[in-house]
């Protein structure tokens, strides 16, 4: 009874997640090349014809750059609010809108969406369930909400939004505005705030939690990684690149998973 996850990348230039069991999986956006995303997977012995259905979170080009090539290519239905699809001008030909916190049943998957704090049209984080064990994707978060928290609570592994550290942000290059958008409550989580919802609300089967959206200018894969070690109490970190895909990680509806394995061809 497990699920499997990794992120084929994550960051401003780019993301996408991966989630599934031994039949099916869905991408939780698709911000690389479709090119890139079936080269990543087929390094990690992950096979595109598992892949039944794209989610979008929003309509930023880095979670949608790569949906129009691999959903044609794939013949993949892309789950997407109208509004969503409006603001990222995008030409798909199998569209499915979702309402949140209405269910989307994936085979043997059930993907949740439901509404964050973020400065797109009409954004959306996810839950993907499956043989009793429930992955969150909660990035491109400007605050903590009781959307987000509730949710967290009942994974038993996350992506977990970790973009700035605020010194860093703040001693940075970027001109002031983009500062005040990035921290001003419709931006991105702060390494301080993602530790606080990991440390207050993560369940005690939390076996993985994998960092993702570290900005490359104000934030350091080092500093984020000790910083979540020093509190993860039996959790497994894991900083998500911006510049590859991490591991597999197979997960476990217990609390004794394995910390990482090939998910099955």
């Amino acid at each position: 009874m497990s699920l499997f996850i990794t992120s084929l990348n994550s960051g401003s230039n780019g993301n996408c997640y991966y989630i599934g069991n031994s039949q099916e999986a869905v991408l939780i956006d698709a911000g690389i090349s479709c090119r890139e995303t079936e080269k990543r997977m087929a390094r990690l012995g992950l096979s595109m014809t598992k892949v039944k259905a794209v989610f979008i979170s929003h309509e930023h080009s880095d979670h949608i750059r790569g949906v129009t090539v691999l959903a044609k290519k794939h013949q993949l239905p892309v789950y997407i609010t109208q509004s969503t699809l409006a603001g990222g001008n995008l030409a798909l030909q199998r569209v499915m809108p979702f309402l949140a916190y209405q269910p989307v049943q994936v085979g043997g998957l059930t993907v949740t969406a439901f509404p964050k704090h973020h400065d797109a049209v009409e954004p959306h984080s996810f839950m993907v369930s499956g043989n009793q064990v429930n992955i969150g994707i909660f990035t491109d978060i400007g605050a903590p909400c009781e959307h987000v928290l509730s949710h967290f609570r009942q994974c038993h592994a996350a992506f977990l939004e970790a973009n700035y550290d605020e010194q860093m942000l703040e001693q940075g290059r970027y001109p002031y505005y983009l500062k005040n958008r990035i921290r001003g409550g419709k931006g991105h989580l702060s390494n301080r705030q993602a530790l606080e919802i990991f440390t207050q609300y993560r369940p005690s089967f939390m076996t993985h939690l994998l960092l993702s959206h570290l900005s490359q200018d104000n934030n350091n894969p080092h500093l984020v990684q000790q910083l979540f070690d020093q509190h993860a109490n039996g959790t497994q970190i894991i900083v998500a690149s911006r510049h590859a895909e991490t591991a597999v990680f197979r997960i476990e509806a217990t609390s004794f998973a394995e910390n990482a394995a090939t998910a099955p061809l």
